[in-house]
C-alpha cells in the first residue's frame, strides 16, 4: 500500500482526536471552574532509506550524504491543561473562589481523626489520602452540620480551631479534618465539642477571605443594669470554628482530571510537592467570597482552532482520495 495513505489515516485520526478536545472545551464553556485543554501534534515514526554519513575529508574524496527518510504522518503529542485562573462570577451565599493558584480539598468520607501533615513526608501523605481537589468553592451545610461542596456532597477539609471559638483562633495546621460548622458546646462557652449531645446548631454561617468559617450561635449572656440587677438573655455571637485548607502543587498541570470539576493526585505522579495551608498564608492565595470561578474557555480561540482542524482533516481525506485513484490506475494497468 502507499505510504501516503498510511500517513493520511494517521492524520485523520489525530485531527479527529483534536476535534474531540475542542468539542469538550466548547461543551464546558459555562462549567464553573473548568480548565480548557489543548491538543498538540507530533510527527509519527520514520523509515530510513539512506543513513546520514560524513564525507571522506580528503581531496577528491566523496562528499557527505544526508539521511533520506519517509514519514508516516502525525500522532498525538500531548493534551495539556490551561490552569490559568478565570473570571470570578458573583453567586452569593456560602461560596468562594481562590484568587490565584490552589485547590479546595474535599473527600467523600469524613475522617474525624484527621490526617497528620506535620511530618517530613507530608506531601506524600496528602497525595496518598484520596483527596479530590477542586476550584469550585460552592459550599453548603449537610444535615449533620458538615461543610460539603455542592457538586458531589464531598466533605470539605481544613483546620480546626482548638481554642475558645468566641474569643480566639488557634488553628491546628498539623492536621486536616472535615469542617463541621455546628460543633460549639451548647453551654455557650465557645469550646468546640465532638459530643453530639452538647452541640449547638449554628444560626448563620459565612466564610471570609482567609477561609475562616464563622458561625453565629446563641449564647446566654448575663447583663447587669445600673441598679445592680442581673438578668440573663440570649444573644447571637460569632465564633470561628475552623478554616478551609488550600492545596498547592509544584506542577498543578500534572494533576489528573477526574470529572465533575475534580482533580486527583497520586504518589509518583508529575504534580510534584503538595502543600496544604490556610488561604493567604505562606504565599497561598486568599479567597474572594461570594464568587465562583468561571470556565476559562476562550470561544474565539476554540472556533479558530476548529476551523484549522477541520481543514487539516479535509486535506488528509484528499490524500486518501488521491491514493485511491493511484491504486485504481495501477489495477487498471492489468486490463
Amino acid at each position: 500500500m502507499l505510504r501516503a495513505m498510511d500517513s493520511a489515516v494517521a492524520g485523520l485520526r489525530a485531527h479527529q482526536n483534536k476535534l474531540d478536545v475542542i468539542g469538550h472545551n466548547i461543551a464546558n464553556v459555562n462549567t464553573a471552574g473548568y480548565k480548557s485543554q489543548s491538543y498538540m501534534f507530533k510527527e509519527a515514526m520514520y523509515q530510513t532509506s539512506t543513513n546520514s554519513t560524513s564525507g571522506s575529508g580528503s581531496a577528491g574524496g566523496s562528499g557527505g550524504v544526508n539521511a533520506a527518510q519517509y514519514g508516516y504522518g502525525t500522532m498525538m503529542g500531548s493534551i495539556w491543561v490551561d490552569m490559568t485562573a478565570s473570571t470570578p462570577t458573583q453567586m452569593g451565599g456560602l461560596t468562594a473562589t481562590i484568587d490565584g493558584q490552589g485547590f479546595f480539598m474535599t473527600m467523600s468520607i469524613a475522617d474525624k481523626n484527621g490526617i497528620a501533615i506535620n511530618g517530613a513526608n507530608a506531601s506524600e501523605v496528602i497525595k496518598g489520602s484520596n483527596f479530590q481537589y477542586t476550584r469550585v468553592g460552592q459550599f453548603k451545610i449537610d444535615s449533620d452540620g458538615y461543610l460539603v461542596d455542592s457538586n458531589s456532597n464531598n466533605f470539605v477539609y481544613g483546620f480546626r480551631n482548638n481554642g475558645d471559638c468566641l474569643t480566639q483562633t488557634n488553628f491546628d495546621t498539623d492536621n486536616l479534618k472535615p469542617i463541621r460548622v455546628c460543633m460549639i458546646d451548647a453551654n455557650g462557652d465557645g469550646v468546640v465539642s465532638d459530643n453530639p449531645d452538647k452541640v449547638a446548631l449554628a444560626k448563620s454561617v459565612r466564610i471570609d477571605s482567609e477561609g475562616k468559617i464563622i458561625v453565629g450561635i446563641k449564647v446566654q449572656e448575663t447583663v447587669t443594669d445600673a441598679a445592680g440587677n442581673t438578668t440573663t438573655q440570649e444573644v447571637i455571637k460569632e465564633a470561628v470554628i475552623g478554616q478551609v485548607a488550600v492545596a498547592t502543587f509544584q506542577n498543578q498541570e500534572g494533576l489528573t482530571k477526574a470529572g465533575g470539576s475534580y482533580y486527583t493526585a497520586s504518589r509518583g505522579d508529575n504534580a510534584g510537592i503538595c502543600e496544604a495551608t490556610p488561604p493567604g498564608k505562606s504565599g497561598t492565595a486568599s479567597l474572594i467570597t461570594g464568587y465562583v470561578e468561571a470556565s476559562n474557555v476562550d470561544m474565539a480561540r476554540e472556533f479558530s482552532e476548529m476551523i484549522t482542524t477541520q481543514r487539516g482533516f479535509q486535506a488528509n481525506s484528499r490524500i486518501i482520495t488521491v491514493s485511491d485513484q493511484i491504486l485504481e490506475e495501477l489495477v487498471n494497468m492489468k486490463r
